[in-house]
């Protein structure tokens, strides 16, 4: 262990490469953009945006106008939004000014915060691999003797229900799958 000799291990040692968080996008308070922003980062808005915004975090200050529809993984709310919010996160301050609906996961609204609008809870989708339903079928019986009628295989040696009871026995229910 602490010889002055190395020995060789034989274990190789993977280094990733660091990536830098990047800062977020800063549109100041003297600032009005019309258009829609899209970002991969964090957006912080102090002033004026009459469009959509799709970003990963998004942070609204108290001087910031925002007309349009939101989408994004966070938003915290302290200014004002006219449109959607869809977000898993989203906080609304206690200087927030919101008119419009909101699509969520979490929702958090501090005591002074205006919002006019509906809020709605969406569940996250977890994909289930075997997500089958089987539902077991009978047969009509008026059907097996159309059937037997059809084919002229009525015997007199009993009734067509006896002979639908006779067949469904014979054979299993058909089997629907049903995938949600």
């Amino acid at each position: 262990m602490f010889s002055k000799t190395r020995k060789a291990t034989g274990t190789v040692v993977e280094s990733k490469p660091v990536v830098k968080s990047s800062p977020p996008s800063i549109i100041s308070a003297d600032l009005k953009i019309v258009g829609d922003l899209s970002s991969d980062g964090e957006i912080q808005i102090d002033g004026a945006v009459d469009g959509d915004i799709r970003t990963k975090s998004l942070l609204i200050g108290e001087t910031a106008h925002i007309k349009g529809e939101i989408v994004a993984d966070s938003v915290f709310v302290h200014g004002t939004v006219n449109g959607l919010i869809k977000s898993r996160s989203v906080n609304l301050a206690a200087t927030a000014h919101v008119v419009g609906d909101i699509l969520h996961e979490d929702l958090s609204i501090e005591t002074g915060a205006f919002l006019e609008g509906h809020c709605k809870r969406m569940v996250e989708k977890k994909e289930q691999p075997d997500a089958r339903i089987s539902v077991v079928g009978k047969d009509d019986p008026a059907r097996h003797l159309d059937k037997a009628r059809e084919t002229g295989t009525m015997e007199s040696k009993g009734s067509a229900s006896d002979e639908a009871k006779d067949n469904d026995q014979r054979r299993s229910p058909p089997l629907v799958d049903k995938i949600h």
